[in-house]
């Protein structure tokens, strides 16, 4: 593997410690079926238009609107860990596998191609489509940092180091990327860690937290604002989605419930007792929600108020 060796005019940090370290089949699934698939600590969900596709261990299921859930067939090459779409390529879903790379469908999931040609081998914790360029994507690599492909997926650029907050690199276990009218080209990459949230604009200058006012003027100055209502402190972050008809809202998974902001991060306020590990967003309505926890899968219609059990998986 061939990695681009310069970040943002120098030598990524990451490539001069490792050279110090080496110098040193689609069918009806019946109710009842449920039951028996194990459950997992691993889980994704997504929204592609109005069907949901999930994938909880190695077991991957799909529901159109209020339809019956059907078995999609399993990905021979790992388990996926996490999904992304983009309403500008329905029937399209990608998903990052703990084995490393990634899959790629183009008709909802009844088959996968095998792509991530130049990522390193290490499971992709979390993957996002860039916001107005859907053939655009950014992948989270554990122990790595942040890889972009601009051919849906085909060849992949390292183009950022983990976060550091609270002493040390952080992996991110969400990714968001999200239009807003500050930032290079007004594009943000939100990111959810074992300790919080962070997010970094697509020219990559440098992570930085959440904060009111022009964020590239407090980019620029070093020091920026603190955020009006940040997220609890020292939580990790199970998942952080936007709405993609409305950018600024915002919902993240934490086990202490979901969270919810209406000013792209700035403001959270608790929104549910429920604890998700998975979360996704309807593409056109914001208030459309669907999660996984323990219980299965479960959906609300008014932004997390209310939530109605649609599987026990």
């Amino acid at each position: 593997m061939k990695r681009n060796t310069i970040v943002g005019g120098a030598v990524s940090r990451r490539v001069l410690l490792r050279g110090l370290m080496a110098g040193a089949g689609l069918y009806l699934l019946p109710a009842t079926a449920f039951a028996a698939i194990s459950k997992s600590t691993s889980s994704a969900i997504v929204f592609d238009g109005n069907s949901l596709i999930v994938a909880r261990g190695t077991s991957l299921l799909y529901r159109n609107g209020s339809q019956n859930w059907t078995a999609l067939p399993k990905v021979s090459e790992g388990t996926i860990l996490t999904f992304t779409t983009h309403p500008e390529r329905p029937g399209r879903i990608v998903g990052g596998l703990d084995t490393g790379g990634i899959v790629l469908s183009v008709d909802g999931g009844k088959s996968w191609d095998v792509r991530g040609q130049g990522l390193p081998e290490a499971a992709v914790t979390a993957i996002t489509t860039a916001v107005t360029n859907p053939d655009t994507l950014y992948a989270a690599i554990r122990g790595d940092g942040l890889w972009q492909s601009d051919d849906a997926g085909q060849s992949w650029t390292f183009v950022m180091d983990r976060p550091w907050l609270a002493n040390a690199e952080r992996d991110l276990t969400a990714l968001s990327s999200i239009d807003l009218a500050s930032g290079m080209g007004g594009i943000w990459l939100y990111a959810g860690t074992d300790t919080g949230a962070t997010r970094v604009p697509d020219c990559f200058c440098r992570w930085q937290d959440v904060q009111p006012g022009d964020a590239m003027d407090a980019l620029a100055a070093g020091k920026p604002a603190p955020p009006k209502a940040p997220l609890p402190e020292g939580e990790p972050v199970n998942a952080l989605v936007s709405a993609a008809s409305q950018p600024a809202i915002l919902y993240a998974a934490l086990p202490s419930g979901i969270w919810h902001s209406l000013d792209a991060g700035v403001t959270w306020l608790k929104r549910s007792e429920v604890i998700a590990t998975a979360i996704a967003v309807h593409p056109l309505r914001a208030d459309d929600l669907a999660i996984v926890n323990d219980d299965g899968v479960l959906q609300s219609p008014d932004g997390g108020r209310t939530w109605t059990a649609i599987s026990n998986i």
